[in-house]
C-alpha cells in the first residue's frame, strides 16, 4: 500500500502528518524534509507568541482557525509537558490619533470573538510600570511557547505512530500518473498515494516544477530583532504591541518577553536577498533575480516604497528601531539594546502586487500545494493540519 507523503518538516507539515495518521490510520505516513532536521526555518525563527486572532479579517480562514488553534495548542502543550504560559498582552496607543484605531481594533476583536477589553492607565502602570501610553487593550488569550519544542514533540509523535521522517532529501518535483504520485529527489523517486506539499519558502517553486501555476510568487521578508541586555530586561514584564497601522501589512515594533526571560524588540521587515537570508550577508543570485523579475515585486514596491525605505533604514541604523521602541518605553537607551535573532517570512504576492493575506492552497488531483501559510500558522498549526489533511483525503482521484 502506497504511503501518504508530506513534503516539508516545518510545524505545518508535521501537523499535517499527524492528522493524516489520525484520519487515515491504515496507511503509512512519510515526511520528506530537505534540511538535516525539522523546524529549521520559519517554525524555528519566530517570536514564540501564541496569537489570539485579534487582527485578522472577520470571516477569514485565519480568523476562524486562530482561536481554535490557540486552544488546541495549549491543550497539546499541556498533554506533552511543553512549557508555555498565557499572560495576555497589551496593545497600546502612544499618540492621540491612535486612540480611534484602538477602538477600531476593539471592535474587530469582538467580531472575531477574541477575549479583550480596554485597560485603564492605572492597570497599564501595574502591568508594565516603564510604559508611557495614552490607552491600551488587554488581550487575555495571548500566550508564549517555544515552537521548536512543539515541532520536536510533533516529530516524536509522528515517529511513535509508525511514521517516517526522511531528512536531508530535497524534493525537486511532484508528478501524478496512473493513480500514483511520484516525488522526484536528487537521488530517488518516492511513490505515494497522496501528497501534501508544505514547502514554505519554496512552495511556489515546487508547484511550478510540478506543473502547477501557483498564481503567486514567494517574496522573502526578513524580520530582525534586537533584545534588551540582561540587566535591563526588567523594563518589560510581558508582551506589549503598538496599535498596528491598518494600511500596512506588518504589526510594527513590539516588545516580547519570552519564557526564557529574554525581551525581544522588533521586528523590522526588510526584503531578504535570499529565500533563506537571515542576514544582509546571505545572498542568492537566483532568489534575487526571481524577486526583481516579478511584476508583483515592483507593484508592491510602488505601493509600500516609502515604508520599505524606512524599514531598510531601521535595519541598517539601529537608532531607528530604538526610536520606535521609545515611543512606548521612553527610558530605553541605545546601550540597553543588542542584536538578536532574525527570521524570514514567506510572503505570497500576486502579480498585481497584492499581499496574499490568508491561507492559499492549490489542488491537483491527489496533490495539495500549500502556497501561503502566514501568521498565525504556528499558533493554528493543529487545526490547519487537520484542515489540509481533510482536504487531501477528500480526493477521490487518487488510486
Amino acid at each position: 500500500m502506497l504511503p501518504n507523503v508530506v513534503v516539508g518538516g516545518g510545524i505545518v507539515g508535521l501537523t499535517v502528518a499527524k492528522a493524516l495518521q489520525e484520519l487515515d490510520p491504515g496507511r503509512a505516513t512519510v515526511v520528506v524534509e530537505k534540511e538535516q532536521e525539522v523546524a529549521v526555518h520559519q517554525s524555528g525563527h519566530n517570536s514564540g507568541v501564541i496569537h489570539s486572532g485579534l487582527y485578522y479579517q472577520p470571516g477569514s480562514l485565519k480568523a476562524r482557525l486562530a482561536m481554535q488553534g490557540a486552544r488546541d495548542l495549549v491543550a497539546y502543550c499541556t498533554e506533552h509537558a511543553i512549557p508555555f504560559d498565557v499572560p495576555g498582552k497589551l496593545v497600546v496607543a502612544t499618540r492621540e490619533n491612535e486612540l480611534v484605531k484602538l477602538d477600531d481594533l476593539l471592535t474587530r476583536g469582538r467580531q472575531n470573538s477574541v477575549p479583550l477589553r480596554r485597560a485603564g492607565l492605572d492597570e497599564v502602570a501595574e502591568r508594565e510600570p516603564a510604559l508611557r501610553v495614552l490607552g491600551a487593550l488587554v488581550v487575555e488569550s495571548t500566550g508564549r511557547v517555544d515552537y521548536r519544542k512543539v515541532a520536536a514533540a510533533l516529530a516524536d509523535e509522528v515517529l511513535a505512530r509508525g511514521g517516517t521522517i526522511r531528512c536531508g532529501e530535497r524534493v525537486q518535483s511532484v508528478t501524478s500518473a496512473s493513480g500514483e504520485v511520484r516525488l522526484h529527489t536528487a537521488n530517488d523517486v518516492i511513490v505515494a498515494h497522496r501528497v501534501a506539499v508544505c514547502a514554505g519558502l519554496h512552495s511556489d517553486r515546487l508547484a511550478r516544477a510540478s506543473g502547477i501555476d501557483p498564481g503567486v510568487k514567494i517574496l522573502p521578508f526578513r524580520g530582525e530583532y534586537s533584545e534588551l541586555v540582561p540587566e535591563r530586561a526588567g523594563l518589560v514584564r510581558g508582551l506589549v504591541y503598538p496599535v498596528p497601522d491598518p494600511d500596512l501589512p506588518f504589526l510594527g515594533v513590539h516588545l516580547t518577553r519570552g519564557l526564557d526571560g529574554v525581551v525581544h524588540v522588533g521586528p523590522n521587515a526588510v526584503p531578504a536577498l535570499a529565500r533563506e537570508g537571515y542576514s544582509w550577508r546571505a545572498f542568492s543570485a537566483r532568489d534575487l533575480a526571481d524577486t526583481l523579475g516579478y511584476p508583483g515585486s515592483w507593484r508592491l514596491a510602488s505601493r509600500y516604497g516609502r515604508v520599505g525605505i524606512h524599514e531598510v533604514t531601521r535595519s541598517l541604523i539601529g537608532r531607528s528601531l530604538l526610536n520606535a521602541a521609545r515611543e512606548m518605553l521612553p527610558e530605553l537607551s541605545a546601550k540597553d539594546l543588542r542584536r538578536s535573532m532574525s527570521g524570514v517570512r514567506a510572503q505570497a504576492v500576486a502579480r498585481d502586487g497584492r499581499l496574499v493575506d490568508d491561507f492559499l492552497f492549490r489542488r491537483a488531483g491527489a496533490v495539495l500545494h500549500v502556497l501561503n501559510a502566514p501568521s498565525p500558522a504556528a499558533t493554528a498549526c493543529l487545526p490547519i493540519g487537520r484542515h489540509i489533511a481533510g482536504q487531501l483525503l477528500s480526493s477521490d482521484t487518487a488510486g
